[in-house]
């Protein structure tokens, strides 16, 4: 008899972003008049900058002519790409050579992929609150999980003790859902923490781009120490808008080994064998991000989403809301006002003044209380939403 993977009984009934569209579903079933200002889920809402459309455009006549039609491109991503990451990451002062870039379909298919690489029996840690994923994703695999607390008195930004056990560590900096960033001297203390116990730290740097201030590592492996201890995450979704075109990177150094095994070698055979690789026509419009006149395009359209930041933090500044994130992040993390719990929070919001945003209690225990606004939305609903949370919140 085949038998299921029992582990996803373990799961949550419902994801967390499925039961915002449900309740969302429902207010405007019973609302139809009504206009929604939604600043929960992480997508985008600006389109693709001139140079990537046009790279995207050239590839696919590439594909219409037997001259420069491309098949099947190398599993673990297109030698023009994984040199632009490259010379991307020197211009920062990290050294990689081309194939230790891995390129891939986003950083959320990655981060779950990666986890082939691990023995079931390696403990992952998870500081909370976190993207669900990291733990569903190991729960799925049958790991167990430790997880690590933060909160308002270290910045949601906790460090490792000596009494901490775990092989597996997942940071995400600039964090989702917090917004904090680590600066150099609090990822040193992972990055030695992990090289004294011979843990592997996933390193989710999603959100880079959005980092403003020099003190702030935009890679793990501005770090001294990283290379024997981390493998880094990073996706175009936020950085030049590729949500619905699907296209990530992952770094993992040749230096890497654990128990005789050399992790970028393993992470090469998984890839052959599992994969076939991302689709040349995308590839090609990744490789116009990394360009100079893609740099500069990107950095516009992330100039209008940290203007939206921007916006909020002034609202929530006028009603004296304790936030962070904001600045160096694409996400605000919002104390509930008057010890509203972060579901409550959600419905009084959404029902009072139409603002959708995304309770912290979906992202673990220590996430009650607080609340998620993205900044990727329209720049006039964000003004929109900011004037309605600065009247709401001060009546309350």
């Amino acid at each position: 008899m085949l038998i299921p993977n029992r582990h996803y009984a373990e799961l949550k009934d419902s994801y967390l972003f499925a039961g915002i569209a449900k309740k969302t579903k429902a207010y405007l079933e019973n609302h139809p008049e009504k206009r929604l200002y939604r600043m929960g889920i992480g997508d985008v809402s600006l389109p693709l900058c001139p140079a990537v459309v046009r790279a995207l455009h050239a590839a696919a006549d590439d594909q219409a002519s037997k001259e420069t039609f491309r098949g099947y491109l190398p599993e673990c991503g297109a030698p023009f790409l994984r040199e632009a990451v490259a010379k991307h990451y020197a211009k920062r002062g990290v050294a990689l050579s081309p194939d230790e870039v891995f390129v891939s379909s986003g950083a959320s298919d990655e981060l779950g992929d990666l986890l082939d690489l691990f023995d079931r029996s390696n403990a992952a840690l998870i500081m909370e609150p976190a993207y669900p994923a990291y733990a569903d994703a190991n729960a799925m695999a049958g790991r167990n999980i430790v997880r690590l607390p933060s909160g308002k008195e270290n910045g949601f930004l906790p460090l490792p003790t000596d009494n901490l056990e775990a092989d597996l560590i997942y940071l995400c900096s600039p964090n989702n859902p917090t917004g904090a960033v680590f600066d150099r001297e609090q990822l040193r203390a992972w990055v030695d923490y992990a090289n004294r116990r011979g843990a592997i730290i996933l390193f989710d740097a999603a959100y880079e781009a959005f980092i403003e201030e020099d003190r702030l590592p935009h890679s793990i492996f501005e770090i001294d120490g990283a290379r024997t201890c981390a493998i880094e995450v990073c996706s175009l979704s936020k950085t030049a808008g590729f949500t619905g075109t699907r296209l990530g990177y992952t770094v993992i150094p040749k230096e890497l080994e654990r128990c005789g095994m050399n992790l970028n070698a393993m992470w090469v055979r998984n890839r052959t064998t599992k994969t076939n690789g991302v689709s040349y026509v995308i590839q090609r419009g990744g490789a116009a991000v990394f360009t100079e006149e893609g740099q500069a395009q990107i950095a516009e359209n992330i100039r209008v989403y940290k203007n939206n930041a921007k916006v909020l933090m002034r609202a929530l500044d006028q009603v004296g809301v304790w936030y962070t994130g904001g600045r160096n992040a694409p996400y605000i993390w919002m104390q509930c006002p008057n010890g509203i719990g972060s579901w409550a929070f959600f419905d009084l919001l959404l029902n009072r003044i139409q603002v959708v945003g995304t309770p912290g209690a979906g992202f673990g225990a220590c996430g009650e209380g607080y609340f998620r606004f993205s900044t990727f939305g329209d720049p006039s609903d964000t003004e929109e939403a900011a004037r309605r949370l600065t009247e709401f919140l001060g009546r309350i």
